[in-house]
């Protein structure tokens, strides 16, 4: 016990130091955690008075918090006497052995700076990409989150996102619907296309410009098809096109031109039998 007391005594002032030290430096990381939410918080509010997109924002938002914590982290240890420039060479040769063993998640880290730099698609748009469409929620580091129509939440890697196709289809302010109309070989073909377009032209969400397309694209094996075109708005375009469906199927029943079905016509052929 006198042992003890006596080494306490000698190193007292060492013993007040390090504490000192080691109670700074947990201060410089819990005041560097509470600062990188604050000015990641400021960041945040700063882009949404620019209205930057608010998945850029999270994103910028993340890198940020991630960057301050581990600068203070460094900052901590260094004022209580660890090496920083061997703890970084550390952290380097421990960064690369984690990033072969994580080069999943490095791709989708990459691809995350990708789509915030080059921004193909922002939240609150429908795109298709990653085998997956639906509107975009966030944009985060690692992954893109989407609601698909069926209000089901999809967590898309973003090196999934990047590796093929992008479909947007919010990005342009017109959209062109495609309906393919078979009409029967015996119907009236100028009364036909007369109809449709009148159907077109009296539609209030059908745009004027550009125009609408109308014409007959195929003589099918069991009708004549027409090839109805119209431009919408983009918010208006599955709205439009369910009613125009219905709308064309009504008023060419009232008009008695008919609708085929596929349907294939046999020829029987009888052959008379020869007495042998």
């Amino acid at each position: 016990m006198d042992f003890l007391k006596q080494f306490f005594f000698d190193y007292q002032s060492h013993f007040e130091e390090y504490s000192i030290k080691f109670i700074t430096a947990l201060i410089i990381i819990l005041v560097g955690v509470k600062l990188s939410k604050v000015v990641a918080g400021g960041v945040g509010k700063v882009f949404d008075k620019k209205s930057v997109d608010p998945a850029i924002t999270a994103f910028i938002r993340s890198l940020i918090r991630i960057f301050i914590i581990i600068a203070t982290l460094i900052a901590g240890l260094s004022h209580i006497g660890v090496e920083t420039t061997t703890f970084v060479a550390v952290i380097g040769a421990a960064g690369l052995a984690i990033a072969l063993a994580l080069q999943g998640s490095l791709s989708n880290f990459a691809s995350g700076i990708l789509i915030a730099t080059f921004r193909p698609f922002k939240a609150g748009d429908y795109i298709e990409a990653g085998g997956v469409a639906g509107v975009v929620k966030e944009i985060q580091i690692f992954s893109t989150i989407m609601t698909t129509p069926d209000n089901k939440l999809v967590v898309i890697p973003n090196s999934q996102v990047t590796e093929g196709a992008i479909t947007n289809y919010s990005s342009n302010p017109t959209r062109r619907i495609d309906l393919i109309i078979g009409v029967s070989y015996d119907a009236d073909l100028k009364q036909a296309e007369a109809l449709l377009k009148s159907i077109l032209d009296n539609h209030p969400q059908v745009l004027k410009e550009p125009a609408y397309t109308i014409g007959v694209a195929e003589l099918a094996d069991s009708s004549v098809n027409f090839v109805v075109r119209p431009w919408v708005k983009t918010e208006d375009f599955w709205p439009v096109k369910f009613e125009l469906t219905k709308t064309i199927k009504l008023a060419l029943d009232d008009a008695s031109i008919g609708i085929p079905y596929p349907q294939m016509d046999v020829h029987l052929h009888q052959q008379s039998q020869q007495n042998k």
